[in-house]
């Protein structure tokens, strides 16, 4: 029985027939996969099923899931790297004996090699590949050394070794005992970084210290401050990585680079500028594959959200999202561009740059080195007969005139533009050139938005609000349950902010008949806006109030975020 192979088992008990498996063999003999990587990846075999077969047939217990058994403590004397090549996790351990899982019982005998690491007797246990491989990317994510703790035990003697293979390649940033200090401590923080959410790092020279900072959040926090005398180094490994001139220190460059964090990958743009004290990097995070967020997910309450999903199912006219760097427009546009991406619409969009990769969509990165500009891009998009348009940004007239004649031959355009609030995107498309009479018939919506942090779930509390802090956001004590609000205190999940994870405050300013006429006759934004509010506007204030009452988000946070808006 010990002498038979995993395909003579699997055919022996009927659930694969031996000429499907001699199929196999014929297309996939040079093939270095394993056999059930194979049956499930090629084949959509279920993994569930074929081990529960060989769990029957070896007599080995089977596991649909291990995560809550794991012992983290185990993972310290067993590399990473070994871990993930074989995908074998230790569990658990009682007594002397260590429970390991695993996913191919071909691969038991690089147990013995755990065995020897441990000196513990070890039983496997059958598990799929995929519980596997995600309880090895979360355990080791979080088990490196912090970049904090690394600075602190580097020495001025180290310094050379710190330079050292400063252009060497990492293939995953979580296997980091091998590497050059360098290269490892360039790691950490990447790996630091993403582990806590951060959306950019900041490597920032001064006078007598360096400092990394990440954004968290929308807010930028200290996180490490290495010696002065690393920053040469630190940015020469960043240029390396981001393939950009690592002599020529004089003039800003960008560049961009990918990396893997586990079963993860990251995109990032790098910039990179010279000051008074040497060169200051900032690196922008993009998980291209992460999930694109819902609309339903966003933030917006019922009834704009029920707007939104009409407007977005309309045949033409230009919706705008407006709103500062970082204030979530793209994700809206995505957002919107998912919910209506079905198999009888062209859906092309022009970006700068592809934060996100949308399955069906054709997507155009521009390249102003080569002339490919929105405009460009635009012209182009416009000969591949499309029905929806995605246009990053409208940035000039030229750009804005070319989405308007879209709009007005049939096709729905969405774009954005950087302005405070929605009605000042009219005067923003006025300025520019664009013929009020255009505007006022192409234009159909403008949706104006911000991020506001939620409080931490972890450590939040109720308090008794001051009646000046309730008036600045237009609440009274009778419109909170209980006459409370809510805040965090701060704790180890939410790194003492009292805050973790992101939501939308919205403003829909819909163009009908009354807010056309005005733009007809050049109205100012503000008239504008009042107007609308007269006509039931609710404006991103009154939006943040709402996440206030509802103890999503603090008063402090709405105050931060919309008091440039008021007028």
């Amino acid at each position: 029985m010990a002498n038979k192979s995993i395909e003579e088992i699997l055919i022996d008990q009927g659930i694969i027939p031996q000429e499907e498996m001699d199929e196999i063999h014929k297309s996939f003999e040079k093939s270095r996969e394993s056999l059930l990587n194979i049956l499930t990846e090629k084949k959509h075999y279920s993994q569930d099923k074929l081990l529960y077969a060989l769990s029957d047939y070896f007599h080995l217990p089977y596991q649909e899931s291990i995560k809550e058994e794991i012992d983290p403590a185990l993972i310290s004397n067993i590399p990473f790297g070994f871990v993930k090549k074989y995908k074998l996790m230790p569990i658990k351990r009682t007594n002397n004996t260590l429970y390991v899982a695993m996913c191919d019982p071909s691969h038991i005998n690089y147990l013995d090699d755990i065995r020897l690491i441990t000196g513990c007797h070890v039983e496997p246990i059958l598990c799929s590949e995929h519980e596997i491989m995600r309880s090895i990317n979360q355990l080791y994510h979080h088990a490196p050394e912090s970049a904090e703790k690394m600075v602190q035990d580097l020495d001025e003697e180290e310094e050379e070794a710190l330079i050292a293979g400063l252009g060497e390649e990492s293939k995953d940033l979580l296997d980091l005992a091998n590497e050059a200090p360098i290269i490892k401590l360039i790691n950490l923080i990447l790996v630091q970084a993403i582990k806590e959410r951060a959306s950019d790092i900041h490597i920032e020279p001064f006078e007598r210290e360096l400092r990394v900072r990440y954004r968290i959040d929308g807010v930028l926090y200290d996180t490490l401050t290495p010696p002065k005398r690393y920053q040469t180094a630190m940015i020469s490994r960043i240029k390396i990585m981001s393939k950009m001139n690592i002599a020529e220190k004089r003039l800003p460059q960008d560049g961009r680079l990918k990396i893997r964090v586990g079963d993860r990958e990251i995109d990032i743009r790098v910039s990179t500028i010279p000051t008074a004290f040497g060169e200051r990097a900032v690196l922008r995070l993009l998980d291209k594959y992460s999930s694109i967020l819902r609309l339903e997910d966003l933030g917006m309450d019922e009834n704009t959200l029920g707007k939104v999903n009409q407007l977005i199912r309309r045949t033409h006219g230009i919706i705008l999202v407006t709103g500062p760097t970082g204030s979530g427009k793209t994700t809206s546009l995505y957002g919107g561009l998912s919910k209506i991406n079905i198999s009888d619409k062209n859906i092309l969009t022009v970006e700068d740059p592809i934060e996100y990769q949308l399955n069906g969509i054709g997507q155009i990165q521009v390249m102003p080195k080569i002339n490919l500009t929105f405009s460009n891009g635009l012209r182009s998009i416009l000969r591949q007969d499309p029905d929806v348009i995605m246009v990053g940004e409208i940035r000039d007239i030229e750009t804005a005139e070319m989405a308007i004649q879209a709009s007005l031959t049939g096709h729905l355009v969405f774009s954005t533009l950087h302005t405070n609030d929605s009605a000042g995107a009219i005067t923003r498309l006025l300025d520019m050139g664009v013929e009020p009479y255009l505007t006022a018939s192409s234009v159909i919506a403008i949706l104006a938005q911000r991020l506001i942090r939620l409080i931490c779930p972890f450590c939040k509390v109720g308090y008794k609000p001051e009646r000046q802090a309730l008036d600045e956001i237009g609440l009274t004590f009778s419109d909170l349950k209980d006459g409370l609000v809510y805040r965090g205190t701060g704790c180890e999940k939410c790194l003492n902010t009292g805050y973790r994870g992101r939501t939308g405050i919205y403003e829909l300013l819909l163009i009908n008949d009354t807010i056309r006429k005005l733009i007809m006759e050049h109205i100012e934004s503000n008239t504008i806006k009042k107007e609308a509010i007269r006509l039931g506007m609710i404006t991103l204030r009154q939006d943040g109030s709402s996440k206030v009452k509802s103890g999503k988000s603090t008063i402090e946070e709405v105050l931060r975020v919309t008091q440039e808006d008021m007028f």
